[in-house]
């Protein structure tokens, strides 16, 4: 436990290592591109409802998939406004050795806004599909109308965006 005199460290000040808001879209990118999960938040009356998930990205937009009967379809329904947020390069980094408040976290973060879609159309199903397919494999894939029938597609046009790296 901290004692009350001690002071936590700006890790701004720490030698080595650099904090810094990413604004530029080719870096943000670099992040989205590099990520496994991306986790969406959602509204739930007046409670936040985080579902955390695979996902395809193609520039202003970021794609989900689910089941119809999913939570997610069901809120977006109701309030289509969400957020979402991406990590990667996490490293535990230890200033010197000591306890964890002798430590930080290296990362690279985007998050941001946007608003969900749920997609009817076959082809803008398909298309989204293999932007998330993409994302972690590569190959052209088609989708049978009768799984495409059952499956929830959403796509987030994302309103802002904004990114954060500590390394």
């Amino acid at each position: 436990m901290r004692r009350k005199d001690e002071k936590i460290k700006d890790i701004r000040m720490v030698e080595g290592i650099e904090r810094k808001e990413i604004t530029d879209i080719e870096e943000i990118e670099s992040i989205i591109k590099k990520a496994v999960i991306c986790r969406f938040g959602f509204v739930d009356g007046d409670e936040p409802y985080i579902a955390p998930g695979p996902f395809g990205y193609e520039r202003g937009a970021l794609y989900l998939h689910g089941s119809l009967k999913d939570r997610k379809a069901e809120l977006i329904r109701k309030n289509s406004k969400v957020c979402f947020e991406i990590t990667t390069d996490v490293e535990v980094v230890r200033l010197k050795p000591g306890g964890p408040c002798d430590w930080m976290m290296r990362y690279r973060r985007v998050i941001g806004v946007g608003r969900a879609y749920i997609l009817e159309n076959d082809a803008e199903k398909s298309h989204a599909l293999r932007l998330i397919i993409g994302h972690y494999s590569e190959g052209d894939f088609s989708f049978p109308k009768s799984e495409l029938d059952k499956t929830l597609v959403v796509k987030v046009d994302i309103k802002s965006i904004t990114g954060k790296k500590i390394v």
